[in-house]
This record gives C-alpha cells, structure tokens and sequence, in this order.
C-alpha cells in the first residue's frame, strides 16, 4: 500500500531519505511545470526547482497536515520565483522558448491562428506585475483552487479573486492594444 504525503514527510523527519526520494519523484514535475511557466527559462527553473527541494527538506518539520502537501510545496515555489524575480530584473524573453507546440493533426493555417494565439496571450501574461501573474498562472494554468492560491500567496480569498479579475481584464486590455497596432 501507498504511503501518503504526511507518512513519507514523517519518515523523512526521522532521517529516512527514501522517504524523501518518494516525494521528490511525486512533486518534481508538478514544482517544475509552476516554476518554469513562472520564469519562462529553463536553466532558470531547473536552478529554482532544485532550491525548492532543498528548502523543502530543510523545513519538512513545519508541514500542516491540514494541507494538502502539493499546495505547500507550491507555496514554497512560487515564493521562490517572486524572491528570485525581485533579485533579478526581467530579461528580453524570446518567445519560441514560452510556446509548447503539441504534435497537431489540423491544417498550417489552424495551427498557425492556434500559435499565434498562444503567442498573444504568452507575451501578455509577461507583461502582468507579479500580483496577477501568479495567480494568473497558478488558477488557468496550474489548476489551483482559489482556496489553495490564497494558501499559497498568503492572502485573502477576495484577493484572489479580485486579482484573478483585474488581471484577466489587464491581459484583455493587452491583447486588444496589440492587435490594434498590428492593424
């Protein structure tokens, strides 16, 4: 039988490494995906997942379980990102890198509308400030409830939503200026 989360964290706190080796393979996808999404550079975020696996070991001994342990490894991550973000000023981001293209079975001219559409909204989300970015990203793109976000973020559920709101109505703004100059 599977362990759950809370069993393997507590046999980590006692100095199994297996343990944590279980956890590690459980959550590295799901930490990178968030991280990389954030920071939109690989090298980046295979540096930030690999530090947030380090200061999640390092404070095993603080989980709740009263959460769930993907939304407090989440929150590590994306507090993660935000420090790193502060640190360092965003570069010129080459838009190829941001784009995953799945194998397509529709015409050049469907796939091409889908692409640049991905494109749109990719360069947009960029340009959000952080404060509707994350949430952005963690509720569209990572699937994260509004209670999880707001654990996550350490705020309030209104403020979730209200920056859930204001930032998809900022990315509409966006995209509709930018097509306007292409026109």
């Amino acid at each position: 039988m599977e362990k759950t989360d809370y069993e393997l964290v507590q046999n980590c706190v006692q100095g199994n490494s297996e343990a944590f080796e279980e956890l590690l393979n459980r959550y590295k996808n799901l930490v990178y995906s968030v991280i990389l999404r954030m920071v939109n550079d690989l090298d980046d975020a295979n540096d930030l997942a690999q530090e947030v696996f380090i200061k999640t070991y390092k404070n095993l001994n603080k989980y709740s379980p009263e959460f769930k342990f993907s939304t407090w490894i989440i929150k590590i991550a994306t507090n993660t990102v935000i420090d790193f973000r502060r640190k360092k000023k965003p570069d010129s981001i080459d838009i190829d890198q941001m784009v995953y293209e799945p194998a397509d079975t529709d015409t050049p001219e469907a796939s091409y509308v889908q692409n640049e559409g991905k494109r749109a909204l990719s360069t947009a989300i960029e340009k959000l400030p952080d404060m509707y970015k994350v949430p952005i990203v963690l509720y569209h793109i990572e699937d994260m409830t509004y209670q999880e976000i707001s654990y996550v973020l350490g705020i309030s559920l209104s403020k979730v939503k209200n920056r859930i709101f204001r930032g998809r109505k900022i990315l509409k703004d966006i995209i509709v200026s930018e097509r306007g100059e292409l026109a």
